[in-house]
């Protein structure tokens, strides 16, 4: 059966310890039952407004925005000893978890929490080592609107501790908890007593000079930047010269084919009727290799006819008749023909 406890809301006392980006955190504190293990403990109390001790009020208008941000963030809020979360961790102390807040929920307009306690917890809790939970929040600045639980600590003093911080005013807390106030107003230029509206109108200056510089036509360095021109004529280059490599390379491989094809013709390894076949082989990857490789292991499949060299019967005897009769025209004897011409 799901244990639950009636907790008791205890006076608040705010916990201005760490700057947030929505605002600051608070820290209210409610009475655990005497000796008992809750399993369900009310974190925030319901109602619209969550009321301080000294008088400073929050709001608690939208519970289940809050419940939704834990669920969104998906992570386990820690509960541990005296805020060692908010004190101690940031300067990279111990900060031991008492138990984990698993699960929120919203309870006739509270917010409650399903706790998993650790052993020693457990055991401090039975013995009533300890009596109050004191819940952390992020509230909004503007309108004190409470946005997101950040933690929870036992505690056994409530307040106490933070008695100094609340008195002291909204301003002075603001500059002197958060380092990060100090921080933003230096890079400003401004003194540390700073007030927020002087912080804003320094940044808003800054916006609008950053704006300024972005809109101002600037003159970039050329050693991270060249002309658009510049640029586009060199891309243009380099297409050309890429171009020409591709053609010499083209003209070349087609001098090799050509070459080998005619010493193939010249050798009698292919036909003249398959020149063409063969060539478009020989510009595929590869296919000119494979071509000189064909035309050494292949035999001749042409050769010479020996007609060309040979003389039609009785050439010899009509040439010599026909020779005769013109060298006797000119003054020459058969003898000087075989003499001088060279006839048999």
């Amino acid at each position: 059966m799901e244990k639950t406890n009636a907790l008791r809301p205890g006076l608040a006392k705010a916990l201005n310890t760490e700057a947030a980006t929505l605002g600051l955190r608070l820290s209210l504190n409610v009475e655990l039952p005497a000796g008992e293990i809750p399993e369900w403990v009310e974190l925030l109390p319901a109602g619209e407004m969550v009321m301080g001790r000294d008088g400073r009020a929050w709001r608690n208008s939208n519970p289940q925005s809050v419940v939704d941000a834990f669920t969104s963030r998906n992570v386990d809020l820690v509960i541990d000893w005296e805020h060692a979360s908010e004190h101690r961790a940031p300067q990279g102390q111990d900060a031991p978890a008492a138990g984990w807040v698993k699960e929120l929920a919203v309870r006739e307009g509270a917010v409650w929490g399903r706790v998993e306690w650790t052993e020693k917890a457990v055991a401090q809790l039975q013995r009533k080592e300890y009596r109050y939970l004191s819940p952390v929040f992020l509230f909004t600045r503007d309108e004190h609107d409470i946005v997101r639980l950040t933690s929870a600590g036992l505690t056994n003093q409530p307040n106490l501790e933070l008695t100094a911080l609340n008195q002291q005013n909204h301003h002075q807390t603001h500059q002197e908890d958060f380092p990060v106030w100090k921080d933003l107003l230096k890079k400003l230029g401004l003194p540390e007593d700073a007030t927020e509206a002087q912080a804003i109108a320094a940044l808003n200056q800054v916006q609008a000079d950053l704006e300024t510089a972005k809109n101002r036509e600037a003159t970039p360095s050329l050693d991270k930047y060249v002309p658009r021109a510049d640029f586009d004529q060199a891309q243009t280059r380099a297409a050309n010269a890429e171009q020409k490599l591709e053609t010499l390379k083209k003209e070349r491989e087609d001098e090799a084919i050509e070459s080998a094809i005619n010493q193939a013709l010249e050798d009698g390894k292919i036909a003249p009727a398959t020149v063409d076949y063969h060539k478009a082989q020989c510009r595929t990857e590869g296919g000119l290799e494979r071509f000189k490789t064909f035309v050494e292991s292949a035999p001749a499949i042409t050769g010479d006819s020996g007609l060309d060299g040979r003389k039609a019967p009785g050439a010899d005897k009509a040439l010599n008749s026909e020779t005769l009769k013109i060298a006797g025209m000119m003054g020459n004897s058969e003898e000087d023909l075989k003499k001088y011409g060279g006839v048999n």
